[in-house]
C-alpha cells in the first residue's frame, strides 16, 4: 500500500473531558515520505538519468502515492533540487581547528567526502539540469545555502584570530569548484595531496 503523507495527520485524544480535541502528531509520516521519495529518486537517477524519470515511477519505487508527491513537489525537477539540497548540506559543521589553513583543509575534506559515491556525478548533472529547467531558478532551493553559512562562519573566525580575510568566492573558486568539476567529469585524484594543493593555492592567491 502506498504511504500518503496526508493520512493520519490528526489523532484523537481519548482522554475524557471538554478539552478532548484532535492532537497533531509531530514529524513522523511527513519525514518518512520525504526520505522514501528522495531515496527512490536517487536510485532512479543513478540507474536511468534525470531526464527519464516520471513521477509515476518515483511513486512506484518509493511506495508513496502520486498525489502526495505532486502536492509536495509538483515536478521531478523540484524533487531533484530537494535531493541535491539534502546531499550537499548533509556535511556536519566545520570544526574550529585553530588556524585558517586547518579549517580550510577540514572543509575541503568534508566537501570531498560529500561527493563520494558512484552516483555523485549523476546527481550533480541532475542538479544542473533541474536548475536550468526550473521556471523560476531564483526560487529553487539553493543546494549550497547551508554549506555557505558554515563557510562564512569559518572565515569570520579566522579574521577574529587576526588571520587574513578571505572572501567566500575565494574558497568557492579555489576549492569547491575544482572538486565539483572533477566529480562531474569523473576525473580521478581527489586525495589528500590534491586537497592540500587546493588549500595552498587558495591561500597564496588571496595573499597576493
Amino acid at each position: 500500500m502506498n504511504e500518503d503523507d496526508s493520512a493520519g495527520e490528526h489523532e484523537p485524544d481519548s482522554r475524557p473531558g471538554p478539552e478532548n480535541q484532535p492532537r497533531r502528531r509531530t514529524g513522523g509520516r511527513s519525514a518518512r515520505v520525504r526520505e522514501a521519495v528522495l531515496k527512490a529518486t536517487a536510485e532512479l537517477i543513478a540507474e536511468q538519468g534525470h531526464e527519464r524519470i516520471p513521477i509515476a515511477e518515483i511513486a512506484e519505487r518509493s511506495g508513496v502515492h502520486q498525489t502526495s508527491i505532486y502536492r509536495r513537489w509538483r515536478t521531478t525537477n523540484a524533487i531533484v533540487l530537494d535531493l541535491s539540497q539534502e546531499r550537499l548540506s548533509s556535511v556536519s559543521a566545520i570544526p574550529d581547528t585553530g588556524s585558517l589553513r586547518g579549517d580550510l583543509l577540514a572543509y575541503a575534506h568534508r566537501a570531498a567526502a560529500s561527493l563520494e559515491g558512484p552516483d555523485a556525478a549523476v546527481l550533480l548533472r541532475a542538479l544542473i539540469a533541474a536548475r536550468a529547467e526550473a521556471p523560476d531558478a531564483d526560487s529553487a532551493p539553493n543546494a549550497l545555502a547551508s554549506r555557505g553559512q558554515d563557510l562564512q562562519a569559518m572565515l569570520d573566525r579566522a579574521v577574529s584570530r587576526g588571520e587574513p580575510r578571505l572572501r567566500m568566492t575565494d574558497v568557492l573558486d579555489g576549492i569547491l569548484a575544482p572538486l565539483y568539476l572533477r566529480t562531474l567529469f569523473r576525473v580521478p585524484g581527489i586525495d589528500d595531496a590534491y586537497l592540500d594543493s587546493l588549500v595552498t593555492k587558495t591561500l597564496t592567491a588571496a595573499a597576493t
